[in-house]
């Protein structure tokens, strides 16, 4: 074991130590601050240990950062933590391998996420513990740092009821909070009026905005400059969506029973359909099959009985459709919301996967398992094809591997010496550009005695020379292109009448990413930001010429509920609203804006849901209360939407006031 010293002179950007009573707490200023590690490179134990007690009322992200040798390698671990809990962190080491984008987290501790590139251990030079920005200083109480080999078995928490028996905060109070049964079935047994704004037809689309002539299915065309999507009669249609309507075991409570006030028997008849058990989440996770509950659900029965589902269905499609909300988002339950009468998206069921991974989950592209899995996977369109109500499918949403930044892919496929088709064919592309080794070892600065040597790992080809660069950036383009058209071909095949939506990029900062793009209908992207101007605009400057639709955005407070903002924060629910409206509006405006869909339906579990993520990101609460800021901000951006796409308004000035996320 190796004990790691926290020592003043180690603190950076503000930070400093305050003496209490029951030990040392350090103080994070509000812009964040740091402290050195400086044991931690030289040891050579897998495990990074300690406990960390928050001190505040909200949650915290907090961030591990590792630093090789080589000039910009650096790979970081951030992790979140409950307010006011003392918890005990676990680092796994392998982590920095960058192998893995979420690893799983452990009791108190909530999502875990590793962002940049590998740090090898032997090039590891420095460490440090950060806090991520906040709207105030935070304090925090650390000790027993050390490094160790063997996992920790045991992870107490306090023994407070952090949560209520609807699944509620039970430390904070806020207007409209649930206190019994009683209130809870008043609130979701009243009905929403079922009038859609003025100037809807039956889709959600503008009756006075004809952009295309009637083709039975929605459909993207190009006027005057500007990007449309047509609804099946031809009239212009704004895709405003809300991801995640769904009623699934989301509240993750497996090692976190000391903090519930109520929690129903595993097999108790009346709840038991309520658990769920979660896939694996990462590895050597002690929490490998983490259980789930729905206290969503189970509150759901609570106000409206045993065959609750039909009745969630309509009230929950009456209550968005009347506040302008036209398109079920992502990830929903279309077998019980479809047949209400309202537009939706879908994705892909399946993503094509080969045996072999280049890096994290980008397949062997070049494989004939690829295509044939692709063309396999494709087949589960055929049931919606000659729907109208059906938008368009998104391929996928956020491939891991594209969450680096720097990554040049056909690095990945020489770092290894693991044989695949990729590395075939990257080696048959250099030996027709160089026809012998000598020529490649000039090229590239590297010596290279035959194309043989490629065989053996080789490691960042893309840093030897900038014709090496060159080289590695086009061969990852091509693979890039395969992994894009094979499928949306595939689909194209199954399907012909409805919109490919894209990829759903998290960001597109690497401009590899849009190769492939000409197999779209609709290029998507998830754009967390207050503003989605910019996102857009370099979509358009890298080349692409389609429309553009938002798969996520939110924004979160902290004046209900959940402890966390999500990746974008305000205070307030009145702020949430001013937000939704500035971002939503800016969208409509851009001439490739076509739709924005917020993520997402509910908050997420106080506690954390299966991957610990535990934002007031909902339009509902966890008792399917909605949030009325919200739907009213939602009305009246709807209304202005034709004008804004007709360039005869402009977009809100009203911007929102933001804080420093807490998210992870």
């Amino acid at each position: 074991m190796t004990t790691l010293t926290i020592r003043p002179e180690l603190l950076k950007g503000g930070l400093r130590i305050e003496s209490k009573e029951d030990g040392d707490v350090f103080v994070f200023p509000e812009n964040g601050g740091c402290m050195e590690l400086p044991e931690l490179p030289g040891a050579r134990e897998r495990f990074l240990v300690f406990r960390l007690h928050l001190l505040e009322a909200h949650s915290g992200a907090f961030e591990l950062r590792f630093f090789g040798r080589r000039r910009g390698n650096e790979c970081s671990v951030r992790f979140g933590v409950l307010p006011d809990a003392d918890t005990l962190i676990c680092i796994d080491m392998n982590w920095l391998s960058a192998s893995q984008l979420f690893p799983g987290s452990t009791p108190g501790e909530l999502k875990v996420v590793c962002h940049g590139e590998r740090v090898l251990p032997e090039e590891l030079v420095r460490a440090e513990l950060c806090s991520l920005p906040c709207f105030h200083e935070q304090h925090v109480r650390l000790s027993g740092m050390r490094m160790q080999d063997e996992r920790p078995e045991h992870y107490p928490l306090p023994d407070r009821k952090l949560v209520d028996r609807f699944g509620q905060n039970a430390e904070k109070l806020w207007p409209g909070k649930i206190r019994s049964e009683e209130e809870l079935k008043t609130a979701l047994l009243s009905r929403p009026n079922s009038a859609a704004p003025a100037g809807w037809d039956r889709w959600g689309g503008w009756k006075d905005l004809p952009v295309s002539e009637p083709r039975g299915f929605f459909h993207a065309v190009k006027r005057d400059g500007r990007w449309w999507v047509a609804d099946p009669d031809g009239n212009a249609f704004f895709s405003l969506g809300c991801d995640c309507m769904t009623v699934g075991a989301e509240c993750r409570v497996d090692g976190l029973e000391s903090l519930l006030e109520w929690l129903p028997e595993r097999n108790d008849p009346e709840w038991k359909e309520y658990f769920e058990t979660h896939r694996r989440m990462g590895d050597g996770d002690p929490r490998e099959t983490p259980t789930l509950f729905s206290y969503l659900g189970a509150n759901l029965r609570r106000a409206m009985g045993e065959n609750w589902r039909e009745g969630w269905a309509s009230y929950l499609t009456r209550a968005l459709w009347n506040s302008g909300f036209n398109t079920i988002g992502n990830w929903s339950d279309l077998d019980l919301l479809c047949g209400h009468g309202m537009p939706y998206v879908t994705s892909l069921p399946k993503f094509p996967d080969t045996q072999h991974r280049i890096f994290r989950d980008f397949p062997d592209v070049f494989a004939a398992e690829y295509r044939e899995n692709a063309e396999k996977n494709a087949q589960a369109l055929a049931a919606r094809r000659d729907d109208p109500y059906l938008i368009g499918y998104f391929l996928r949403n956020e491939p891991s591997w594209a969450f680096v930044d720097s990554l040049v892919l056909a690095d990945e496929v020489l770092n290894t010496a693991e044989p695949s088709v990729c590395r075939t064919q990257l080696i048959s592309f250099l030996r027709d550009r160089y026809t012998t080794a000598r020529a490649l070892s000039e090229a590239w600065q590297h010596e290279f005695e035959s194309f043989d040597d490629l065989m053996r790992p080789v490691r960042d080809a893309s840093r030897f020379s900038e014709r090496a660069k060159q080289d590695m950036h086009e061969f990852s383009r091509q693979m890039i292109r395969a992994y894009v058209e094979i499928p949306a071909k595939a689909c194209r095949a199954v399907d012909p009448n409805h919109m490919i939506l894209g990829m759903r990029w998290a960001w597109v900062k690497n401009p590899d990413l849009v190769t492939g793009w000409e197999n779209f209908d609709v290029f998507s992207l998830n754009c967390y930001s207050v503003d989605p101007t910019a996102a857009i605009e370099n979509v358009e400057r890298l080349g692409v010429d389609l429309p553009v639709t938002i798969g996520e955005f939110h924004f979160g407070a902290l004046d209900r509920g959940p402890t966390a903002t999500g990746l974008e924060g305000v205070q307030t629910q009145s702020e949430r609203a001013k937000a939704f409206r500035y971002y939503c509006e800016r969208v409509a405006a851009h001439p490739c804006g076509v739709g924005c869909h917020f993520f997402q339906c509910y908050d997420q579990f106080v506690l954390g849901r299966f991957d610990g993520e535990n934002y007031n990101i909902g339009l509902f609460d966890i008792c399917s209360r909605p949030y009325p800021e919200m739907f009213d901000a939602a009305l009246t951006a709807m209304e202005r939407t034709p004008a804004l796409m007709r360039g005869e308004t402009l977009p809100t000035e009203e911007r929102p006031r933001s804080i420093p996320m807490i998210a992870y």
